[in-house]
């Protein structure tokens, strides 16, 4: 019989990963690629509105528009989590925090589609550091290989723009493996719901403090509000999702589909075209990805045979 409120147990009980199957596994694979289509579009149309109220005022707005209707449809539970539950949603809230800004300011700089390829090596070094195959330990290479065409370093290469872009890579990664945390230890979209009530709070102060300087536009807004549905809320409730249904490696795996996306979210919606050398780039960081997904589904068909 289900308890109510008043009777069920303090600690709020954990929702265990969905049981693996080919079927569950294509539904994680296709909610991951579905969340990446909507973060790169919805991240082209907050580049939109950088010109108006930078990376820092669309972010803001981004993280109030996921707490305003995450919070209503899902009303998290504050009271009665454990410790081993609010470490994760902590984490997040920072990780998630310093990826959007990084990624953000970083896009400002160098592109859509350059910083987003930076930022993908943190999910493809989630994936590599799970194997430790020599194979994938020359992938990394590949990929390495793929950054120094991409970026092609020279006097005017813009270092702070590839740096910012670098550090969101560190902050996705641990994003894929905090997120998958929570979503082993709290039911439903509990987790995503609380880390984005907390993060919310977080740039509450900043967007007063930064509007008051930095009046926004009505077209500003409506394309920071776009971003932050199809940025942030859309991928929040995908990623969960998937991230139930497959191991964290090889969600980092899949995740190589984002810099294609970037790249033409960037070109369709920015106008902004990737060079010969950017495109090579983003296809060697892309292909290192392709062999380490093929290697990792080859050997866990091996394993459940």
């Amino acid at each position: 019989m289900r308890q109510s409120p008043e009777t069920a147990p303090v600690a709020v009980p954990a929702f265990p990963p969905v049981p693996a199957g080919p079927r569950q596994h294509a539904t994680g694979i296709g909610l991951m690629l579905m969340s990446s289509a909507s973060s790169q579009t919805g991240a082209a149309l907050g580049a939109l509105a950088f010109p108006v109220m930078g990376p820092v005022g669309v972010v803001a707005i981004r993280q109030l528009v996921a707490a305003l209707v995450l919070l209503p449809a899902v009303r998290p539970r504050f009271r009665g989590l454990t410790r081993s539950q609010w470490l994760p949603i902590f984490g997040l809230t920072l990780v998630f925090s310093v990826m959007n800004l990084t990624l953000y300011a970083a896009v400002e700089r160098i592109g859509l589609g350059l910083a987003v390829t930076l930022e993908f090596l943190g999910p493809l070094t989630v994936a590599i550091l799970s194997s430790r195959r020599a194979v994938d330990i020359a992938c990394s290479a590949l990929a390495a290989v793929g950054v120094v065409v991409l970026t092609n370093p020279g006097p005017s290469t813009d270092l702070i723009g590839i740096g910012l872009a670098l550090i969101a890579a560190v902050a996705w990664g641990a994003y894929i493996l905090l997120n998958r945390s929570i979503g082993n230890r709290l039911p439903g979209l509990q987790g995503t719901a609380l880390t984005s009530a907390l993060t919310a709070g977080l740039w509450l102060p900043v967007a007063i403090f930064w509007f008051s300087a930095h009046p926004p536009t009505l077209s500003g807004m409506l394309l920071a509000v776009a971003c932050g549905v199809f940025a942030s809320i859309i991928p929040y409730v995908a990623d969960v999702a998937a991230l139930r249904r497959i191991p964290a490696s090889v969600f980092g795996i899949f995740t190589s589909i984002n810099p294609v996306w970037a790249a033409l979210a960037g070109w369709l919606v920015l106008g902004q075209a990737l060079a010969i050398n950017e495109w090579l780039g983003v296809g060697l960081i892309v292909l290192s990805s392709a062999i380490v997904s093929l290697r990792g589904l080859r050997s866990r068909r091996v394993r459940s045979s």
